[in-house]
């Protein structure tokens, strides 16, 4: 006898499934100030949040892939263990150079988790439901938003920077031993081929690319290699039998322009939420609590807009919802821009970081509930986990790029990098005052290019959103399940 989908229970491992990337991004961030203070490297900050979003873009579209040809859970299941393990490593790290290896291990958990968590969604529900369940998902964003700083300021100030690495570990055990008893599916057995050529070329494509934001006199070096691989992969891609990442879903002009408009504004997103922290507790001698509480506002904001767009969507179209998302995040992030600066009130931050949730929550629904829309069953793991893609490498190249200019602006103030990493630590008291304010300074100007250049991404996130089609809603209509899959409850 068949077992059934109790879709109730599946949607709770889902959102536990969830709660780890929303923590991962309140908590680690509010830690990292501290575990640079205390492994050093300052030069290497933005690298422990590149290399963790390195390897989840990467593995986006390959987890897609995996979960049309193989089925969602297994795919699920691999990406929770990858998850956990590499959460346990970061944990255990002796050095930045150790802890970026082990975020990447990280990553490449993550890269399965929140795709395939939407495309199970997608899978469950229809249009109209999916607007509402998409937005009680997004809820989890909001709970981990006011927890995070909290609970990563409490175990940075009495545990270890450490311990927020192994919080991760009971929310995805939890995750999977409920979706194993909840989740079931039949996948139709039939001759799959791996599209391997495809996965290393993309992979190449990818590291050759962020190497190059990151370089200096070899950058353009890099890039051309990039460019090389590109080209090899999309002629790999048009020879594949199962592709990696099928070329013509960007032939469709909803699937293309959520992906350019998701890799602007997620650039933009990760940039803010990465170098924000830094700034707080840098600049303006923050705690790392204020840090954290800096960008938690984003995971607030976020789930409020994401149920919101959920109602609205049925009544008001994909469109006005998208649009008016990306102007709001547009707004914030010219406000960050021009708020950002010795004397900025850390309140006036949180407002605006609430500001980018909200527009960022409001856009994020409808762009992802179009493309599911747009294509049948056998294609919804790729098509989403290709939208996650786009908006996820545009965070990693965005971070890449603009942690160079940080580099770049802390290299010439000529103080050493191990002095910079003591303004940090507890040992900024010790350091000359006069050494202080020359760092100060260069903190300073580094973050003022790195915050107007989110701003002039985000407005062309804006920009792209303006091409997005007229989608008609389909009718509410009795739910047909996949003749792969098992009917719900």
């Amino acid at each position: 006898m068949e077992r059934r989908t109790h879709r109730p229970l599946t949607v709770v491992a889902l959102l536990l499934g969830l709660f780890l990337a929303a923590m991962e991004m309140t908590v680690v961030s509010t830690a990292m100030p501290t575990a640079v203070g205390e492994l050093g490297g300052i030069h290497l900050y933005a690298w422990v949040f590149a290399a963790y979003m390195l390897t989840a873009t990467v593995t986006m579209p390959m987890h897609g892939k995996l979960a049309d040809l193989y089925g969602r859970k297994p795919v699920m299941f691999a990406g929770i263990a990858l998850f956990l393990s590499g959460s346990f490593l970061c944990g255990r790290a002796g050095g930045m150079t150790e802890l970026i290896l082990f975020r990447a291990v990280q990553g490449l958990g993550a890269g399965a988790i929140q795709p395939i968590a939407m495309t199970i969604v997608g899978d469950l529900f229809d249009v109209h439901q999916r607007g509402r369940v998409q937005g009680a998902l997004s809820a989890v964003w909001g709970v981990a938003g006011l927890i995070g700083p909290l609970l990563g300021g409490a175990i940075v100030h009495w545990l270890s920077w450490r311990w927020v690495f192994y919080v991760n570990i009971p929310a995805g055990l939890g995750c999977a031993a409920v979706l194993y008893f909840a989740y079931h599916e039949t996948v139709e057995r039939r001759e799959r081929r791996l599209d391997a050529a495809g996965a290393v070329l993309l992979s190449l494509t990818i590291v050759l690319a962020l190497l190059g934001t990151r370089a200096r006199g070899e950058g353009l070096l890099l890039f051309a290699g990039a460019a090389v691989s590109l080209a090899a992969f999309l002629l790999a891609e048009r020879r594949a039998a199962e592709p990696i990442l099928p070329l013509d879903l960007f032939s469709q002009r909803v699937i293309a322009v959520a992906s350019a408009s998701g890799a602007l504004v997620g650039g933009a997103m990760m940039s803010a939420v990465t170098f924000v922290p830094l700034y707080v507790q840098a600049v303006l001698s923050g705690t790392p609590y204020e840090a954290g509480s800096a960008i938690a506002p984003v995971a607030v904001g976020w789930p409020i807009a994401s149920t919101l767009a959920g109602r609205l969507l049925p009544t008001r179209g994909y469109r006005v919802l998208i649009r008016t998302g990306l102007a709001l995040t547009l707004c914030a992030a010219a406000a960050l821009s021009l708020l950002l600066r010795p004397e900025a009130d850390l309140w006036a931050i949180r407002l605006v970081m609430l500001l980018y949730g909200l527009g960022l929550g409001l856009a994020n629904t409808p762009l992802i509930i179009a493309v599911q829309s747009s294509v049948p069953w056998d294609r919804r793991g790729v098509a989403t986990a290709s939208t996650l893609f786009s908006r996820t490498i545009g965070g990693t190249l965005a971070v890449g790029a603009l942690g160079s200019v940080l580099a770049a602006a802390l290299a010439a103030s000529g103080v050493p990098a191990e002095t910079a990493d003591r303004l940090l630590g507890p040992g900024r008291s010790l350091l000359p005052q006069a050494m202080v304010q020359s760092l100060f300074g260069a903190l300073q100007g580094g973050m003022d290019t790195i915050f107007r250049a989110v701003a002039a991404i985000a407005f062309a996130g804006f920009a792209v959103s303006l091409l997005f089609p007229a989608v008609r809603i389909a009718p509410r209509t009795p739910r047909r399940p996949h003749p792969g899959n098992d009917p719900c409850k």
